[in-house]
């Protein structure tokens, strides 16, 4: 008798273990992060930069930076993002408030334009990204054109004869004004 309920045991547990075997071994993909559309993404203490990427048209000059600043602290946060290709370009700021979400770069929302890169359609272009006294974050983000319907209004508008500082509201609560770098 006692040998029946040990058989059973045993072989309870082998289908348990043949059955759930794969779990042992196999990662968990739903545990590895992955961008899931063109752009890439990355973080700078507080505020997520997530799907960044450049829109140009296809003369592979200015480019439009399209990409959603998130951030997760308790304070507003002036961010930094400037073009790693031509510090001359200089470095634009957007405002991020605490718990907020701003979009940049598309409709209704604040642009950060480079016009001094030449941003090659296919290229990865070095974009840099700090506030505060945090150390930033520089991401390789993919340089595409406008040929595609879904990015067909984000190519970089052409520039004003005079200069205009403007204020777009994203999700509530969060403002942005993108000034020039001092």
């Amino acid at each position: 008798m006692r040998g029946r309920i040990a058989a059973s045991i045993v072989l309870a547990a082998s289908v348990a273990l043949g059955i759930a075997g794969c779990d042992f071994v196999a990662p968990q993909a739903t545990t590895k992060h992955y961008d899931a559309s063109d752009g890439v993404s990355g973080n700078v203490g507080d505020i997520a930069v997530r799907n960044a990427l450049l829109i140009t048209d296809n003369s592979g000059g200015p480019a439009n930076l399209v990409t959603t600043l998130v951030n997760t602290g308790d304070k507003s946060h002036r961010v930094l993002i400037e073009s790693s290709q031509n510090s001359s370009d200089g470095g634009q700021y957007v405002t991020v408030e605490p718990g907020q979400s701003l979009k940049v770069g598309t409709s209704k929302h604040p642009s950060v334009v480079f016009r001094k890169i030449h941003a090659t359609p296919g290229a990865l272009h070095k974009v840099f990204f700090q506030y505060g006294s945090e150390t930033g974050l520089q991401l390789l983000v993919p340089v595409l054109t406008g040929k595609l319907d879904a990015y067909s209004t984000l190519t970089p508008k052409p520039q004003a004869s005079h200069k205009a500082t403007s204020t777009a509201t994203a999700t509530p609560g969060a403002t942005a004004t993108p000034t020039p770098a001092p």
